[in-house]
């Protein structure tokens, strides 16, 4: 079943963005050679491709698990 993870960034969660951001896109690269990932990006705080110092809001995963606990 596809899942839909929609994180959303709380204030000041640069550092921890990128802290995170290695393993995030590790899992998310292991996701897509599984072919389970069907799309993944980020939220920009405005709307157009490089939101600069606006930044992002959040982002969204869509992925085939096998259940809630696993996704």
């Amino acid at each position: 079943m596809y899942y839909a993870i929609i994180s959303e960034d709380v204030e000041n969660s640069l550092p921890m963005r990128q802290s995170a951001r290695p393993a995030h896109l590790e899992r998310l690269h292991a996701l897509k050679a599984e072919g389970r990932l069907l799309v993944a990006g980020p939220h920009p705080a405005i709307d157009t491709p490089d939101p600069g110092g606006a930044g992002f809001t959040g982002r969204l995963v869509v992925a085939e698990f096998y259940s809630l606990k696993a996704a």
